[in-house]
């Protein structure tokens, strides 16, 4: 069942720039999509246009329901630097008013679950980049959101790292039943976290080709998976 549909989707800012014109696809609940494209093609307004912080100016955005609860990773984590790991995942509920003893009982798992046990009074500072991306995924986790917007969050990491988050990612999203829609711009990311890849044309932004990936774990080191990219890499290519 689709969970948010974009149809017909344009939007131009204040300066002239349009950055998305004619944009249309649908995300089913529970789906891990990926949104990949040449830089500046409209892929982080698209989801900041799905998370409602800006609204589109022409189409339409509908939702199957209610509104669902929704958390938001960007590329940098944008952690408070005068607050440690717990204070800051506990933002969201927080700013929700939720009581303070269930927030850290919630933010305190989140963190757990990203293996940052043990890390709960930890600064900024005194975290690597991964772990710092960390914190920023655990403060999403904690508003247990049904769909998780992700704005190229692994980019400036290193490829061992990103690789280990790629695998806690998908583990997470399939334990709680997340969707997912994932910025990116690598073709092997694309490839190895989605069930569907949508490539996206240069500016003004729009769906060029749809790829179904299959279902099921894979194997970067396999020639199926290698197949897999050529696909993604070819449609990106045309």
């Amino acid at each position: 069942m689709s969970l948010v549909t974009l149809a017909n989707v344009g939007k131009r800012f204040a300066g002239g720039t349009e950055a998305l014109s004619g944009l249309d696809f649908e995300v089913g609940d529970g789906e891990f999509v990926a949104l990949l494209g040449p830089s500046g093609c409209g892929k982080s307004t698209a989801l900041r246009l799905i998370a409602g912080l800006i609204a589109p100016d022409t189409g339409e955005i509908r939702w199957s329901g209610p509104r669902p609860e929704m958390g938001f990773v960007f590329q940098e984590p944008t952690l408070m630097p005068w607050a440690g790991a717990l204070a800051n995942a506990r933002l969201p509920l927080d700013l929700k008013h939720v009581p303070r003893g269930e927030a850290d009982e919630r933010t305190a798992a989140a963190l757990e679950r990203m293996g940052l046990k043990g890390f709960d009074s930890a600064y900024p500072r005194e975290l690597s980049g991964g772990m710092k991306m960390r914190v920023s995924i655990a403060r999403a986790l904690a508003a247990k959101p049904k769909l998780l917007l992700m704005d190229e969050p692994f980019a400036a990491l290193d490829e061992i790292t990103r690789s280990a988050l790629n695998d806690d990612l998908l583990a997470l999203a399939r334990e709680d039943s997340i969707t997912v829609i994932f910025v990116t711009h690598s073709v092997m990311e694309s490839a190895y976290l989605s069930d569907r890849v949508l490539v996206m044309s240069p500016r003004p932004g729009r769906v060029t080709a749809e790829i179904a990936l299959p279902p099921g774990p894979r194997d970067r080191l396999s020639a199926a998976f290698a197949d897999t990219q050529r696909r993604v890499s070819s449609a990106l290519a045309a």
